[in-house]
């Protein structure tokens, strides 16, 4: 049998511990906007906000969706009914419950999932779109885990930026800013092909979706212009006049880039270049 004493310390003890509380009642809970969470209070995306974010990205059937902090889960809901698979990270469990139950309603709890999570610390690799509503230096954070998702993934942010690297596409919705990107491939390096029975050589620097380089062609070296990169795909053009101009477009594999070179004139051949180096 305890003492008094022996009781009283253990009741103060006790009164110390946080509560382990099990998720409210999902049928009458109701966030608040500006509710505190771990990392950002709570707001809302409005329907048009949601409707442009996935727009946007071009969500349809065959897209995994995965929406960071997603909240009452309407923008995983939103994607489901496009035919997505839609898939909630959401640290506070109250509104885990909530989205569940809101998925339930909508009829479309078979092609979603909402887990408590910590989305710092969770795997979202699977995304073929990513969601946001978190700020800046938030986004900043996720950044390096995002530019190593599979390229050609599409990241799509209510209200806030990622600094230095520009959006792809920008719009105002509901007076707040939607920025989206294409997680663009790694082609910075040397790249080498056969072209006329000589060697070509191609040599890019990369700043996130922007390439510069030159391409050395029998023994003449020529600044890329035109050059775009998205995802995987690749185009760029070389040669100074129209007698010389080449336009090459090909789609980035690891070390590979398979596609095709047109010459002036309209005539096409197979351009298959792999990479030596990557400085």
């Amino acid at each position: 049998m305890k003492t008094p004493v022996l009781g009283l310390a253990l009741a103060l003890l006790l009164a110390g511990l946080p509560a382990l509380q099990a998720p409210r009642d999902p049928q009458r809970y109701e966030p608040t906007r500006g509710q505190d969470g771990k990392d950002v209070v709570w707001g809302p995306t409005s329907p048009a906000q949601v409707a442009a974010m996935l727009d946007m990205a071009g969500v349809g059937p065959g897209d995994t969706v995965i929406d960071l902090g997603s909240g009452d889960g309407r923008i995983v809901i939103a994607a489901a009914t496009r035919g997505a698979r839609g898939i909630g990270l959401e640290y506070n469990a109250d509104l885990v419950a909530l989205a569940r139950r809101l998925a339930q309603d909508a009829g479309v709890a078979d092609r979603t999932s909402f887990t408590q999570a910590d989305i710092f610390a969770a795997d979202f690799g699977e995304a073929t779109v990513l969601t946001l509503y978190l700020m800046t230096d938030l986004n900043l954070r996720l950044r390096p885990k995002i530019l190593g998702m599979r390229p050609g993934t599409r990241v799509v942010s209510n209200s806030f930026g990622m600094k230095d690297w520009k959006a792809d596409q920008q719009k105002v919705v509901d007076g707040r800013p939607i920025y989206s990107w294409i997680v663009p491939a790694r082609a910075a390096g040397t790249w080498t092909w056969t072209l006329d029975a000589g060697e070509a050589r191609l040599t890019l620097q990369q700043r996130f979706q922007t390439i510069t380089g030159r391409v050395t062609i029998a023994g003449a070296n020529r600044s890329i212009r035109n050059a775009t990169l998205s995802g995987r795909r690749i185009r760029f053009s070389a040669g100074t006049n129209t007698a010389t101009s080449m336009a090459f477009a090909g789609v980035i594999d690891d070390d590979a880039i398979d596609g095709q070179v047109t010459r002036s004139g309209g005539a096409e051949a197979p351009w298959h270049a792999r990479r030596v180096s990557t400085r």
